[in-house]
């Protein structure tokens, strides 16, 4: 599986249609932000305008706690902002501290660069490493690395004419995990995805902060118009509803200890995760990830890690069919 999300292999071999199936083959929140303020027109019928976007990367500096010194950009997602940092970061060596998401090592590959995989965030990467990719928290175990050590590592590769790279894809959800408030001039880049915690993927929405030369250069890359009317106004909005977000926190928290419970009860060891997805070990995660998929729920399993299966927040309204579902798949794996 090379992303979560699409239905399409899943309807393939086992039937029905989209609205039949349960996908948490994703980490996205089931709980979208409400749209129930209509969007002006102007958003469907004129081009983005520069005030609509400086609107947008004023409420996402607040809310995500940029630093002034810091220089931001937004894009239609955040894996648009992915493949164009092989053409801004310094050239050499690329080093991901893995396993992670995937999409980080293929795009630097495409790119040409020679990528090596570290195992531990704390390991020291070859001298010919220039660039260091680390997801915080990561995807898919969660794992977090707390901000004074990304401010050392930043410090470290900027030392020798490199540059550290943190996607923040899930940090939303998981308070006190960002280094942005911290960063104090940490030659660092960081990503940060909107979709995901907003649960509107679909809107394509995300933001790179950083040293000024490099968001720049990802900003011409980028061009006008980057970012859809629609896109400029709900980002906006939610961004900065707290209230919104302080809530969901809560939320998100209690539905994924529940998610926690519901898997341990069912006989998996869950060791890993964020609020909004939790990883589990399975004696035969792909053989179970098959038996879920016969009931049309849609979960998530990694070829280099055959006993894991990463399973999405389903949601209050949906747990009580993913239990049942678990408890025959168990009973047949």
């Amino acid at each position: 599986m090379k992303h979560g999300g699409d239905l399409g292999a899943a309807i393939a071999r086992h039937g029905g249609i989209a609205d039949d199936w349960l996908d948490l083959s994703t980490g996205i929140n089931p709980y979208a932000y409400p749209l129930t303020e209509a969007l002006s027109q102007r958003a469907w019928t004129q081009l983005p305008s520069r005030a609509a976007l400086d609107r947008l990367l004023a409420a996402a500096r607040k809310a995500y706690e940029v630093p002034e010194a810091s220089a931001l950009v937004a894009a239609p997602g955040t894996q648009a902002l992915i493949a164009l940092l092989p053409d801004i970061a310094p050239a050499g060596d690329v080093a991901i501290v893995g396993p992670t998401y995937g999409s980080h090592a293929d795009t630097w590959t495409r790119a040409g660069r020679k990528v090596t995989e570290l195992t531990s965030p704390h390991a020291e990467p070859d001298p010919s490493v220039r660039v260091l990719v680390l997801v915080n928290p990561n995807n898919p175990d969660g794992r977090l690395v707390d901000p004074k050590s990304l401010q050392y590592m930043a410090r470290t590769m900027a030392a020798r004419g490199g540059l550290l790279v943190i996607d923040e894809a899930f940090a939303d959800c998981v308070p006190g995990a960002s280094v942005l408030p911290h960063l104090a001039g940490a030659p660092a880049l960081v990503l940060r995805s909107f979709g995901k915690f907003y649960g509107l993927a679909g809107l394509r929405l995300g933001f790179a902060a950083g040293p000024k030369p490099l968001v720049s250069a990802l900003e011409t890359r980028l061009e006008s118009w980057a970012v859809s009317g629609p896109a400029l106004e709900i980002g906006t909005r939610a961004l900065g509803d707290e209230a919104w977000r302080k809530a969901m926190l809560a939320r998100l928290a209690d539905e994924a200890a529940g998610l926690t419970y519901s898997l341990q009860m069912q006989g998996l060891s869950v060791f890993g995760g964020t609020p909004l997805f939790v990883l589990a070990g399975a004696r035969n995660a792909a053989g179970l990830h098959e038996a879920l998929a016969r009931q049309r729920i849609w979960t998530r399993v990694f070829d280099y890690a055959p006993n894991w299966i990463r399973i999405g927040l389903p949601g209050a309204a949906n747990l009580a069919r993913l239990e049942a579902a678990l408890e025959s798949a168990m009973a047949g794996t």
